[in-house]
């Protein structure tokens, strides 16, 4: 009879933490919406993608982007600011829903990740001194310092071209190492050093490489996340179709960055 007892009453536990496993594993899009907010890890240092204006507010062309994207989804967005390096792994964690911050697509990323339709590409580019004029190829950043993130895919470039890298923050600390001679060269995206010359013309700055082919960049999802991802998707073909993603593309960029 004990016997029985004890099984029975492991059953009903075993059934009891199923029931409670089932409702704690509600797709990530129920999730947000039972909250009515979505996290969104974000730099909040790259600009103009994401960065912080002369106010303090944080905004960029992923801030504009996210934020409309997940007004039409009917939640509202909290950026939660973090350094590159650790982003991904803060993405692992769950401390945030989602990455915005110019993600580049690459295979490796699609195995382990979900993510969006494109929304932005971009090319690299490789920057150096104005006085520089030993570096004018990938191929001379042997044996040259550059600037790079840790995690960030043009660090692996560099490398694979024989460069050693000085870990930075982000694009702004590369420039001011490279203005002050403490490194020669960086690479980053091509949207980037144009805003970054606009906001700084003096910077005896320039570029003597740009990639030919560009760079697809998306908002990063754990591999839970289908069904957000279908309703962010949406909300992009439906900015794209009614010109509200190309009038934002326009306020940053002057131009139509989706292609």
């Amino acid at each position: 009879m004990k016997k029985l007892v004890s099984i029975i009453l492991a059953l009903t536990a075993m059934f009891a933490l199923s029931a409670c496993s089932t409702g704690g594993d509600k797709n990530l899009l129920q999730q947000v919406k039972d909250k009515g907010e979505v996290t969104i890890g974000t730099e909040g240092t790259y600009a103009p993608f994401t960065f912080h204006d002369k106010s303090g507010k944080l905004t960029g062309f992923d801030i504009d982007i996210a934020t409309e994207v997940f007004k039409r989804v009917g939640v509202k967005p909290k950026f939660v600011e973090t350094k590159w390096d650790g982003m991904i792994a803060g993405l692992d964690a769950k401390r945030y829903d989602m990455v915005a911050n110019e993600v580049a697509v690459r295979p490796e990323r699609l195995e382990k990740y979900e993510m969006s339709k494109p929304y932005i590409v971009s090319k690299a580019v490789l920057v150096v001194r104005n006085d520089n004029n030993t570096i004018k190829s990938l191929d001379d950043l042997k044996g040259k310092k550059v600037g790079q993130s840790l995690d960030s895919n043009y660090r692996k470039i560099a490398e694979e071209h024989g460069a050693k890298n000085t870990v930075v923050d982000g694009f702004n600390q590369s420039i001011d190492l490279i203005t002050s001679k403490r490194i020669d060269a960086t690479i980053n995206d091509s949207l980037s050093y144009l805003d970054l010359k606009k906001q700084r013309p003096d910077l005896p700055i320039k570029t003597v490489y740009e990639e030919k082919d560009a760079t697809d960049n998306a908002f990063l999802f754990r591999k839970d996340s289908k069904e957000l991802v279908d309703e962010v998707n949406k909300a992009l073909d439906d900015m794209k179709k009614d010109g509200t993603y190309l009038k934002i593309s326009k306020k940053w960029f002057n131009a139509d960055v989706s292609k």
